[in-house]
Parts: C-alpha cells; sequence; structure tokens
C-alpha cells in the first residue's frame, strides 16, 4: 500500500524544464481534460497520492485550468474501474482483486467520456452492434517486447464508423494486472466504454502491455514490470 504523500516539487520542475526537448511543449496540457477517480476504500493507494496529482495539474504545477479536471474522490469503491452493470467475472465495489473491475453503480466509462467529449447521445445497453479487431501492434514500434507491449491489441469499431465515416477515436490503457494476458477480454468488452462507443461514432482502442521479468532500472531501484503497468519506472 502506497499512503505516504509524494512530493510533486521535481516532478514539477522537470516538467517545465524538459519542456519542448525530452517531453511535448507542456502548452499542449492547457486544453487537456483530465477525469481523476479514487475509491475510498482503496487499500492500495493512499489519498494523498491523488490529491498531490491534482495539485500538479491544477494549483502547483500549474499546467491544466480547475475546470477541466474532475476529481471525484468520494466514490466507496475499492481499488477497482468503476461500472453501473454486472459482467461475468467482475466483482464487487468493495472487492480489490482480479480483474478490477466491478459494479459500483457508477458509469466510470460513461462520465470521463462526457467530461473529455461533452453530452453524448444515451448508450447502447443492448447488444453491441460493432466489431473487435485484433491487430499487429509491432507494425509501429520495432521491437514492442522491448517496450514491455504485447504483439497484438484490440480496437472496437461501431457499426457506423464503418465504410470510411469519420469518427471519434479515444484510446484507453488498462490499469496494472489488466492486460490480456491477465484478464482475457474483460477490460476490452467489460469496462462500458464499448456501449458509448456504439451510439455516438466513437473508435475506441486497446493498447495492450505484456508483464515482463525483465529488470528495469530506476533512481532508486531495480525493478520487472510483472504486472504490466503502464508507465512502470516513469
Amino acid at each position: 500500500m502506497f499512503t505516504s504523500s509524494p512530493s510533486i516539487t521535481q516532478s514539477i520542475s522537470n516538467t517545465k524544464l524538459w519542456s519542448g526537448n525530452k517531453i511535448d511543449d507542456i502548452t499542449n496540457l492547457a486544453k487537456h481534460k483530465v477525469y481523476m477517480i479514487r475509491g475510498t476504500s482503496d487499500p492500495l493507494i493512499g489519498a494523498s497520492v491523488m490529491t498531490q496529482l491534482y495539485k500538479y495539474y491544477v494549483t502547483d504545477g500549474p499546467f491544466i485550468s480547475s475546470e477541466n479536471v474532475v476529481f471525484k474522490n468520494d466514490l466507496n469503491a475499492a481499488h477497482t474501474f468503476p461500472t453501473d452493470f454486472d459482467s461475468i467475472g467482475n466483482n464487487d465495489c468493495g472487492s480489490t482483486s482480479s480483474p478490477f473491475i466491478s459494479n459500483c453503480n457508477f458509469d466510470g466509462a460513461g462520465v470521463i467520456l462526457e467530461h473529455i467529449y461533452g453530452p453524448l447521445k444515451p448508450r447502447n445497453n443492448g447488444a453491441l452492434n460493432g466489431k473487435f479487431i485484433e491487430f499487429n501492434q509491432r507494425e509501429f514500434l520495432m521491437n514492442s517486447s522491448a517496450y514491455g507491449m504485447r504483439d497484438t491489441a484490440w480496437i472496437y469499431v461501431p457499426k457506423n464508423c464503418s465504410d470510411g465515416v469519420t469518427c471519434k477515436l479515444y484510446i484507453t490503457y488498462h490499469g496494472c494486472q489488466q492486460s490480456h494476458e491477465k484478464i482475457g477480454d474483460k477490460y476490452i468488452k467489460n469496462t462500458g466504454y464499448n456501449r458509448w462507443a456504439d451510439t455516438n461514432k466513437i473508435i475506441v482502442l486497446y493498447p495492450q502491455t505484456v508483464p515482463t521479468n525483465t529488470i528495469d532500472s530506476t533512481d532508486k531501484e531495480l525493478i520487472p514490470n510483472v504486472n504490466g503497468c503502464w508507465d512502470w519506472i516513469g
């Protein structure tokens, strides 16, 4: 469990120092939309971690205006992706266990998408009308395994986005222990994004990591990414 309050002073300093060279220009952050969710019963990540992240973005950086950042910190949930429907293999909202997707009577995918895109048409609560396409991630990386990426990933294409129709593209990164190797297609199919995509002409991209025992170097220690997390070493 990580309950300490991480310092953001160096992170803010590095962000400003590296802007436009080691990283993209930070002015690009100004119009970003950020939706932060933390469950009040999360036993893994302490409240101070998310509070510091909010400060990094909004008050201490600041990099993003407050109206573009939502911090949902009163959801009675564990360490999980919250939905408002039941799916095969999903958990109770108070459970911190695989696949880390739970019916919390809170539509996480919906609130995130509406924060980014504005008001949307009601989601499709029936059978999906689009198709899931598995594609080769190696086409975009010289050595996918060196980047901790799986050889293949998935994309969901609604029926009304076929035949050359212009649609929005939303990229969603799974959490730790939520890659296909860990939980199969549960994150791809059970988080609720596809329901909104169906009725709002949104293509959803699900890139995939792969758990690895390769030792990665950080400024503090050597650690393997056995849980297939994104941005594991920063």
